[in-house]
């Protein structure tokens, strides 16, 4: 099992409820291809370095889990047509 972080960054336009189903849509793709959540991470609304889709502020999460070197790629093929996720990226931590 490797370790994980993926960030997603979600659209500011969004109710509270909304954007908590977003992140529990991210935690259960991630259960369903054999990942183990270990800590979730809220930033809290942040302004982008740049505008997009004419967003200037968005919500950032940070989710690192466990899994195999298959995940991954899984996660972020499904994580790419859910709706008001802005940006997510999936990187490998190393043993340091």
């Amino acid at each position: 099992m490797n370790k994980y972080e993926l960030a997603v960054v979600v659209s500011a336009k969004m109710e509270d409820e909304e954007r908590s189903a977003i992140v529990d849509k991210c935690k259960a793709l991630i259960e369903r291809f054999g990942g183990n959540i270990t800590e979730v991470d809220d930033w809290g609304k942040k302004r982008l370095a740049y505008e997009i889709q004419k967003m200037k502020e968005a919500f950032y999460y940070f989710i690192k889990f466990d899994a195999e070197s298959t995940a991954p790629i899984e996660i972020e093929s499904r994580i790419r047509i859910i709706d008001n996720v802005i940006r997510y990226l999936i990187v490998r931590q190393d043993e340091a």
